[in-house]
């Protein structure tokens, strides 16, 4: 259900309901030219032409997701002009001129005026001005699509089997049916997914089970118009698209001190590891801190080819403490927000594959580094088994170890 914001802009959808059936403004004028005869007796017919605008004249709060249609019957429409604030709104006259239709976006908080020129059967000119004003919201929201709470969602982008959509409103949403509804989440191969709400602001979206390799999925967030609760409206429509690469799963279990690395669901590499020593102390500030790594479905964040870690960041800040560190580590690939990554551990090699050392994150060989750094994108499935320590939903991405039912 929540990055989620690189963003698109979309064009405008109809809010049902905003306006009421009927609501129309009509113009009629009587051809009484050659040929006419008005008392109806001998002679030529009487012609009119009927123009009617949609949202009709001196409407309230019209939604900006609003068409404007504007139709002409006994006649034909020669020009629309819909214009607010100097701005003109783009629209389209049909190829027999009797209707026409916004392709604008409308604002909000704007009077709007519709100035049309018509004709009837016999040629002779209609004039017709309408004004309608548009919602003007106490505030409005945004929306960014994210991959995780690092990083943007590329859109046209490849990620991994366990990348989320996430949708991240600029403001908390009150009314999240909602905001959920004016979101559209279209797959393919089609699959059925869910929205769940990681905080006021951030919504995320996925199946029961990993995406299926190579699906394509297309988000578009049509909030405009949309009260998000409290009088917040969506600032505008939003879409984005992205992929679904290659299953990339990795297996680090802590107590063979091995990761297996699927491929496809094909066991492709055998990697000896060391992971979080385990144990507590106390930082500077009095808080418990641990080191293991969390067990649980972690999803690769970033990539870096370099990154300072230190221990001062989680409260460490004593060099003289045996567990204060400060280091520039290679090859490393982020899989939570509290600093776990699996990354390259020249000084741990012997450790590897026997033992756990590490302060939790997941140690590895510089050689076994550069293949999972080369190998491994964001999305991508980082599972750790057999740790006392659960990774919770709001370190990184841990939506995976939520059960479908709760979701």
């Amino acid at each position: 259900m929540l990055t989620r914001r690189a963003v698109l802009a979309t064009g405008a959808t109809v809010a049902a309901g905003a306006v009421a059936a009927g609501c129309s403004s009509s113009s009629k004028a009587k051809w009484n030219g050659p040929g006419a005869n008005p008392s109806g007796s001998g002679g030529g017919k009487a012609t009119s032409v009927d123009v009617a605008i949609v949202p009709a004249a001196d409407t309230k709060d019209v939604s900006p997701a609003d068409p404007i249609k504007v139709t002409a019957t006994g006649g034909k429409l020669q020009t629309v002009t819909v214009t607010a604030g100097g701005k003109t709104v783009a629209g389209s006259l049909d190829s027999d001129g009797t209707s026409w239709h916004s392709t604008g976006t409308l604002a909000y908080g704007q009077t709007y005026t519709v100035t049309v020129a018509a004709v009837d059967g016999a040629g002779t000119a209609i004039n017709k001005t309408a004004t309608f004003n548009t919602i003007k919201p106490a505030s409005t929201s945004g929306i960014t699509f994210q991959a995780n709470p690092m990083a943007a969602l590329q859109s046209g982008g490849t990620y991994g089997v366990g990348q989320p959509v996430i949708a991240y409103f600029s403001k908390s949403v009150k009314d999240k049916a909602a905001a959920e509804q004016a979101i559209e989440v279209t797959t393919t191969p089609s699959v059925e997914g869910k929205w769940h709400w990681v905080s006021s602001q951030a919504a995320h979206y996925r199946p029961e089970k990993y995406w299926a390799a190579g699906t394509k999925i297309t988000v578009k967030a049509n909030v405009l118009g949309v009260n998000l609760g409290n009088g917040v409206y969506g600032s505008s429509n939003y879409s984005t698209s992205f992929n679904i690469g290659q299953s990339r799963v990795a297996i680090a279990d802590s107590s063979s001190h091995q990761m297996q690395v699927f491929v496809d669901g094909v066991l492709t590499k055998t990697i000896p590891v060391s992971m979080g020593k385990g144990g507590y102390t106390k930082g500077s500030k009095g808080e418990t801190i641990d080191f293991f790594t969390r067990s649980g479905i972690h999803v690769v964040m970033t990539k870096e080819a370099s990154v300072t870690m230190s221990s001062a960041t989680y409260g460490i800040t004593n060099p003289k403490d045996p567990n204060y560190y400060t280091e520039t580590i290679p090859l490393a690939c982020r899989i939570s927000l509290s600093g776990e990554y699996v990354h390259a551990a020249s000084w741990s090699v012997a450790d590897q594959g026997k033992r756990n050392v590490s302060h939790g994150c997941i140690n590895i060989s510089p050689a076994n580094a550069q293949w999972f750094y080369n190998t491994f994108i964001a999305g991508d499935v980082v599972e750790v088994r057999n740790t006392p320590v659960q990774l919770p939903l709001t370190d990184g991405l841990g939506d995976w170890n939520v059960a479908w039912g709760s979701w």
